[in-house]
């Protein structure tokens, strides 16, 4: 994926040789898969823009009660948003923030089958968009799970695996073939 894993890597404030092993420094082994269930996997978002679409997957993290308040933390997501885009490109964005509402680190994993403008880096609409909120005060999950986000989205395939997924379960499976 080359670009859009260094933007996510200067993104996260390290030096482009910040992995070793295909890991980042110091990771205790976070899977993805252990984040993610079925409740907070969408396939086929139905937004028609970013607003739309995170606000879609905010509704999803409160509706499987991973969210406690829904404003508070689409604020937070669009906050970030407004300093830079999460659109790394390559049909791949990974939009993020912290909010002292979020008790623990949370993710929830859109697949947009029509692609959704996301001020993407390469001008491209976005397909698959994994959404990342943590605790305030506590960025070291916040970060390691970034990380193994980042790393994920290097793996030959995967991507374009997730975006074809027919089910949660399939984009999973899909996930955790890679851990």
């Amino acid at each position: 994926m080359g670009c859009g894993f260094c933007y996510i890597g200067r993104m996260l404030g390290h030096p482009s040789g910040w992995l070793r092993n295909g890991r980042p420094e110091g990771d205790r082994c976070m899977k993805l898969s252990n984040l993610l269930d079925e409740s907070v996997v969408k396939i086929g978002l139905e937004g028609e823009d970013k607003e739309e679409v995170l606000a879609e997957m905010i509704d999803m993290l409160a509706r499987a009660g991973r969210v406690q308040d829904r404003e508070h933390a689409l604020q937070a997501i669009l906050a970030r948003e407004e300093l830079a885009t999460t659109g790394i490109g390559d049909g791949l964005a990974v939009p993020h923030g912290k909010h002292a509402s979020v008790k623990k680190l949370t993710v929830a994993l859109g697949i947009s089958k029509k692609g959704v403008e996301f001020d993407a880096t390469d001008g491209e609409p976005v397909y698959v968009i994994f959404l990342v909120l943590a605790e305030a005060n506590n960025p070291g999950p916040h970060v390691q799970c970034l990380g193994e986000v980042a790393r994920l989205l290097q793996v030959p395939g995967l991507a374009e695996r997730l975006r074809n997924a027919k089910s949660a379960r399939e984009a999973i499976d899909a996930i955790r073939a890679e851990e």
